[in-house]
């Protein structure tokens, strides 16, 4: 987890989480295998607020709307923490498939437009024409 983010919802940070006693990695470990035995996840994991962020980058030339904005969700860390081991536990079972470019670590924009590309130069050697649009 990257430090120097905003706290979560229960004030906690990732600062808290690596700087405090040694016995709460034990402790959340307890937690966590508990969890897992009984399967019951705790309410407070799953609370959250949305912080609206803006995707314009300059709103002072133009009325804004709903569209405009991305919503960021603000959980508690120790709920992230949650994930991780899961993400962590079930990482075999989880894959994402080839056309899966955003969010897969070692995948990226470029990658995606290589194969945009491949795709549109089969279709063009084989006679047909290749139409793109953008949403």
């Amino acid at each position: 987890m990257k430090r120097g983010k905003a706290a979560g919802i229960d004030g906690l940070s990732v600062e808290h989480l690596l700087y405090s006693h040694q016995a709460l990695p034990v402790v959340i470990s307890k937690l966590l295998k508990l969890t897992f035995d009984c399967g019951y996840v705790p309410g407070g994991f799953k609370q959250s607020y949305i912080v609206p962020i803006p995707k314009i980058r300059d709103c002072r030339t133009k009325a804004m709307t709903y569209d405009d904005f991305r919503g960021i969700a603000i959980s508690p860390d120790i709920s992230k923490v949650f994930e991780h081991c899961l993400l962590y536990y079930f990482r075999i079972s989880l894959k994402s498939g080839d056309n899966q470019f955003g969010f897969k670590r070692g995948v990226g924009y470029s990658h995606f437009i290589q194969t945009v590309r491949n795709v549109v130069d089969q279709y063009i050697k084989a006679g047909y024409t290749a139409n793109l649009s953008v949403r």
